[in-house]
C-alpha cells in the first residue's frame, strides 16, 4: 500500500458479462477519482467495448469473459468456447499479480459479493490474500441502488459471511430516498454500520446541445434490446411521420447487421449503435423511450425529459422492474410491460407520453453519485492511512 506521502491508490475491480451498464458507471466514479487527485487503476474482464474506458484512466484487462445467449450461467471466453479450469486459474493468477504490483490503498470489488458469483474462483483467492496483507487496504462492495433479488435459500446468510470476514464498506449508488439496500437485501439490517450512499452516478453535465429529437429510443448496451428496437421502428410507421426518431441500438445488439437496411425503410428514424453525448440527447428530446437500466435512468433524471420505461424482465430479472414501478409510483416515468411490448402498444404510449407535460420537479433525487463516491472513497484512504 502507498505511504502517507504518496498520492493515494485504488484498484478499481468491474466484470461487465452482458450489458456495459456496470462498466459506464464505474467509469463514471474512476473519472471523479482522478478530478480529485486518486491514482485510480480500472481492472476489467469482460469483452472489449469500444470507447471504453476513455482515454487517460489508466486500464488492465483480464482475460475476457462473457455469458452465452444471456445465461449467466454459462461463461464463455472471446471464442464463445466455455470456460475450464485451466483458463480460471490464469485469470486468477493474473488478478493476483495486479494486486501485487500495484499495492492499492483501496480495492473496489464492482457487485461482488451481491452478484458476480460466477467468479467466485478468481475473486475469493484475491480477498484472502488482501486479508494476508500488512498493511491491509481498505476492501468496498460497490452495488447499484437495486439488487437482483435472490431466493434461493441460504444466498443471503452467504453474502453476510463474505461482508462480515473481508469488506469494510458497501456502497450503494443510490438515494436511500428512492431505494434502500434493505428494499432488495432482506438482511440489509445486519450490515447496516457498513453501508454508505453515494446518489445516483450520472454523467458530467455538458453545455453542448446535441441535435433534437422527439423521441429517442434507447436499448443499453442492446444485448437484449432487440424487441425494444423492432417495437419502436413499428411504431414509428403507426405514428405521424413529422415526428423525428432516434434509436440508439447499443453496440452488442443483433440488429445492427440489419441497421442498413431499417435505415432505407424508416427515413424518419435515425440509427446509432452508441452515442457518447447521450445524456445531452437525452436533454433535447420531448420523450426517451428505453429500458429501466440503472444508467440510463440516471441519465433520464439528469435530463428531466417525459420518460417511457420499458424494463427488462425476462430470465426471473427484477431489478429494472423495480426501479421503474419506483419511478412510476413518483410520477416520473409511465411503464409498458415487456410482455405487453408491441408495436401498436408502444405507439399508442408513446402518443399519450408525448401529450404529457415534462416531469416536475417536485421529486428531488441526488445525482451527484460520481463526485460523492470519489468523496467517500478518499475519506476512507485517509482514515486508513492515519
Amino acid at each position: 500500500m502507498s505511504t502517507d506521502c504518496t498520492p493515494p491508490r485504488l484498484l478499481f475491480y468491474v466484470q461487465h458479462l452482458l450489458g456495459i451498464g456496470h462498466l459506464m458507471r464505474s467509469v463514471r466514479v474512476c473519472e471523479a477519482l482522478q478530478e480529485i487527485g486518486v491514482e485510480v487503476t480500472l481492472l476489467t474482464g469482460g469483452m472489449p467495448v469500444k470507447g471504453f474506458p476513455p482515454a487517460g484512466i489508466q486500464h488492465i484487462e483480464l482475460p475476457p469473459i462473457a455469458v452465452r445467449d444471456g445465461d449467466f450461467s454459462v461463461i464463455v471466453d472471446s471464442n464463445d468456447q466455455e470456460i475450464d479450469d485451466d483458463f480460471k486459474a490464469r485469470r486468477c493468477q493474473r488478478l493476483l499479480e495486479v494486486y501485487e504490483e500495484l499495492k492499492p490503498d483501496l480495492l473496489v470489488l464492482e457487485a461482488f459479493p451481491f452478484g458476480r458469483r460466477q467468479l467466485r474462483f478468481e475473486l475469493l483467492p484475491l480477498l484472502a490474500k488482501i486479508k494476508a496483507s500488512n498493511p491491509k487496504p481498505v476492501v468496498v462492495s460497490s452495488v447499484r441502488d437495486v439488487l437482483q433479488k435472490t431466493k434461493k435459500p441460504g444466498r443471503d446468510e452467504y453474502v453476510l459471511n463474505l461482508i462480515d470476514q473481508y469488506f469494510d464498506k458497501i456502497l450503494v449508488h443510490g438515494d436511500p430516498q428512492f431505494a434502500q439496500l434493505s428494499d432488495s437485501f432482506d438482511k440489509a439490517h445486519e450490515i447496516e454500520d457498513k453501508v454508505m450512499y453515494s446518489g445516483l452516478v450520472c454523467a458530467k453535465p455538458s453545455d453542448v446541445v446535441a441535435e433534437s429529437y422527439d423521441v429517442v429510443v434507447s436499448a443499453g448496451g442492446g444485448a437484449v434490446g432487440t424487441e425494444l428496437v423492432r417495437a419502436a421502428v413499428e411504431a414509428a410507421s403507426l405514428l405521424p411521420q413529422s415526428l423525428s426518431w432516434c434509436i440508439v441500438t447499443g453496440p452488442n445488439s443483433p440488429i445492427n447487421a440489419e441497421l442498413d437496411q431499417l435505415r432505407s425503410s424508416s427515413p424518419n428514424i435515425r440509427f446509432e449503435t452508441f452515442r457518447t453525448d447521450f445524456p445531452s440527447l437525452l436533454r433535447s428530446a420531448k420523450l426517451s423511450v428505453s429500458q429501466a437500466g440503472y444508467n440510463t435512468v440516471s441519465d433520464i433524471l439528469k435530463a428531466a425529459c417525459r420518460c417511457l420505461l420499458v424494463p427488462y424482465s425476462s430470465s426471473g430479472e427484477t431489478e429494472q422492474l423495480e426501479r421503474a414501478s419506483r419511478l412510476e409510483r413518483l410520477g416520473i416515468a409511465q411503464v409498458l410491460h415487456a410482455d405487453s411490448l408491441a408495436g401498436q402498444s408502444l405507439a399508442s404510449m408513446v402518443g399519450d407520453s408525448l401529450s404529457r407535460s415534462r416531469p416536475t420537479t417536485d421529486v428531488l433525487l441526488d445525482t451527484d453519485g460520481s463526485r460523492q463516491s470519489a468523496q467517500l472513497l478518499l475519506d476512507l484512504i485517509v482514515k486508513n492511512r492515519s
